[in-house]
């Protein structure tokens, strides 16, 4: 993570997906599998015990599996190979039942559905803060009157509770998809090396069961080593979320402005500064809702061009997809978090928002300025915005039952 991408994210995102935390969910993996291993009689007691009991990521040079990973190919090598020099220091016969029936790809998808629900868990509450904060907004200043913009120009008076309603409306719809595409994609991965679990002597799918159980993941049945569908699906929600975070990010930043003055990010000390003209107060939030916005779709299609992957196990695809999944979801979280910051303490200059069409309204004939400018179309968008915002609100406090 460089420099310039680090305040783009979150220090619980990075952290979710820094090398000895991913290391450590392979070897949450490979306890999982030996314990439901010797469950349905494939490996020793013994054996699992002493191989569950080496998977402690404090035993590991995590800087040495993490170097050793370009020359194997695949992180899931050094670590095995580590693994059973550990397990061999204390019982030598239980060597040959690590990682026993699994491949590479089972510990390493499974260890990022492991991290990634960490992230995705990060991802909602704030997503929840953020549409709470504005539906808050929406019946606050239900019937404020302000100038709606279309294409960029003053157009006829709405309320700034309808406005908050709008923003609002895909952050809730987006939180439940997002609880539903989560509960379909955060699986175990156990296939073997074709994805047939051909060395479990037909106990595979219930040392999956096992697994999933042990872990917290679902079980999805049968192996998904190319069929990235559920997988993706769920970064394409990340993706649609970040971008209804930009939308809401570009307005306020159009209503900032000091030309508007309609609306500001919270202020405080070390916050939105300039180096150069004290006078500045800039849009942190803003700011990095909408960089987010500008990197997610590179991310997401990213993530869709690396789908067609051959045959059995993909050469080239399925390792670029890895490459990308975490950056998307740093940039997913570091775009809520901002704007579930800034939203709730949101600066709402309500005289402004009236001046403005004030101005407008004498520029005018008196018949246009009656019709389109008079204070009162605020009422019935107030009205609007005011059941929508309780629609809403409901909708946002029914649990997710996805997971």
């Amino acid at each position: 993570m460089s420099i310039f991408e680090g305040f783009l994210s979150t220090s619980e995102t990075l952290a979710a997906f820094s090398d000895r935390n991913f290391v450590d969910a392979m070897l949450r993996f490979e306890a999982a599998l030996a314990r439901a291993q010797a469950q349905v009689g494939l490996i020793p007691e013994s054996a699992a015990h002493s191989i569950v009991g080496s998977c402690k990521v404090e035993l590991f040079d995590v800087a040495k599996i993490v170097r050793d990973s370009g020359r194997a190919g695949s992180v899931a090598i050094p670590l095995v190979k580590s693994l059973k020099e550990a397990v061999g220091l204390f019982n030598a016969e239980a060597v040959r039942f690590v990682h026993f029936g699994s491949t590479s790809q089972d510990v390493i998808d499974t260890a990022m559905a492991l991290v990634t629900r960490e992230a995705v868990a990060l991802v909602e509450e704030d997503l929840s803060k953020a549409a709470q904060a504005l539906l808050q907004h929406a019946q606050r200043y239900a019937t404020a009157p302000i100038l709606a913009r279309t294409l960029m120009q003053p157009a006829s008076v709405t309320s700034f509770g309808f406005k908050c309603v709008g923003w609002a409306a895909p952050l809730v719809r987006s939180k439940a998809r997002l609880a539903e595409a989560a509960g379909r994609a955060l699986n175990v991965q156990l296939g073997g090396a074709v994805g047939t679990l051909s060395q479990m002597k037909g106990q595979g799918p219930e040392v999956r069961r096992h697994m999933a159980q042990a872990l917290g993941l679902g079980d999805p049945g049968a192996t998904w080593h190319t069929q990235r569908d559920e997988w993706i699906a769920l970064g394409c929600e990340l993706g649609l979320m970040v971008g209804s975070l930009g939308k809401i990010a570009k307005d306020i930043a159009l209503m900032g402005q000091y030309e508007v003055g309609e609306l500001a990010e919270p202020s405080e000390p070390g916050r939105g500064g300039s180096s150069a003209m004290p006078h500045k107060r800039n849009p942190v939030a803003s700011m990095v809702a909408l960089a987010a916005a500008q990197r997610a779709p590179q991310r997401v299609a990213a993530l869709l061009s690396a789908m067609p992957q051959e045959h059995e196990r993909a050469l080239g695809a399925w390792q670029a997809e890895l490459a990308e999944w975490p950056q998307l979801l740093m940039s997913a979280h570091g775009s809520v978090r901002a704007l579930a910051g800034a939203l709730p303490g949101l600066q709402v200059d309500v005289e402004r928002m009236r001046s403005n069409i004030e101005r407008l309204r004498a520029e005018l004939p008196r018949d246009a300025a009656d019709e389109w400018f008079d204070a009162a179309l605020a009422e019935p968008a107030g009205a609007i915005a005011l059941a929508q915002a309780l629609a809403l609100q409901a909708q946002l406090n029914t649990p997710d039952t996805a997971r």
